[in-house]
């Protein structure tokens, strides 16, 4: 019979469900060689919003002017992962034309789960003050992300742009759409595997769940979690939908996917997903 700590484990531990993973991370980063290799002047790359050698992401724009911008925040539990191997899912977005920024963030443990927060904020707020120079609209920004880069994405919707920053007007982005997102995060304070990178106190955690915050009064959150994925993340779904019933506009179905195959989903122009995404951004 499994103990409390690895009957936890066993509902967050991705890798140890999807024996192949790694198969899917390195054709993320085969796809994004193939695609930045593919461009010419549409991609401007590392370009910094901060000072952190993290603090940086990589733009790519359609060949003429964009009707709206994606910022796309990749996942990795916090502690892995890159800009990098997400570039593909910029191209079925910048076909339409769409321009999207691909964000890094730093990564846990190196930096506290609150700074890397306030970095992803950070990246919202150089896109919204740099929109002129990106030919994007300022009200046409959205972000979305995948796994804890949807946790991060849905943050973004919450934050308290003028607090944060004096100028910046009360909403960046008009709405987001996390996939396979963390919204209580005080369950992992209990798995070890976990917050030994995390390092999060579960009032840490607490302050920074979503799920306990009140739902964003401007932008609404799609959300999307496979139907193959652990059942740790299908309770972060549903938790999220009852949390925030009045915020959540769209409830994506991805039955077929686990926690991996969804983002190759998410960059498949045929599929529901991507369609939902392109509904958001029009």
């Amino acid at each position: 019979m499994l103990t409390d700590a690895a009957y936890l484990e066993s509902l967050y531990n991705n890798r140890a469900a999807v024996p192949d993973f790694q198969r899917y991370v390195d054709r993320w980063a085969d796809k994004s060689s193939d695609f930045c290799s593919s461009l010419k002047e549409q991609c401007e790359r590392d370009i910094p919003y901060g000072d952190d050698l993290l603090e940086t992401m990589d733009v790519y724009m359609p060949t003429k002017a964009p009707t709206a911008m994606l910022m796309f925040v990749h996942g990795g539990y916090w502690r892995s992962l890159d800009k990098s191997q997400h570039a593909f899912i910029a191209r079925p977005f910048i076909d339409r034309g769409v321009a999207v920024a691909v964000i890094n963030y730093s990564l846990c443990p190196n930096v506290a789960m609150k700074k890397l927060v306030l970095q992803v904020m950070a990246a919202g707020a150089y896109l919204y003050r740099n929109a002129n120079e990106f030919r994007v609209p300022k009200k046409r920004l959205f972000v979305a992300g995948h796994s804890a880069g949807g946790h991060l994405a849905t943050l973004a919707l919450l934050c308290e742009w003028p607090t944060y920053s004096k100028g910046l007007p009360k909403k960046i982005f008009q709405s987001g759409l996390s996939i396979s997102g963390l919204y209580d995060l005080r369950v992992l304070t209990k798995i070890q595997s976990i917050n030994g990178d995390l390092r999060m106190s579960e009032s840490e955690a607490a302050m920074l769940s979503p799920a306990l915050m009140p739902a964003p009064s401007g932008g609404p959150l799609s959300i999307a979690v496979g139907g193959q994925e652990l059942g740790g993340f299908k309770d972060q779904h549903r938790l999220i939908a009852q949390s925030w019933p009045s915020s959540i506009c769209r409830d994506v179905p991805c039955p077929s996917d686990n926690h991996f195959s969804i983002l190759e989903t998410f960059a498949n122009p045929e599929t529901e997903l991507f369609r939902a995404a392109m509904q958001m951004l029009k």
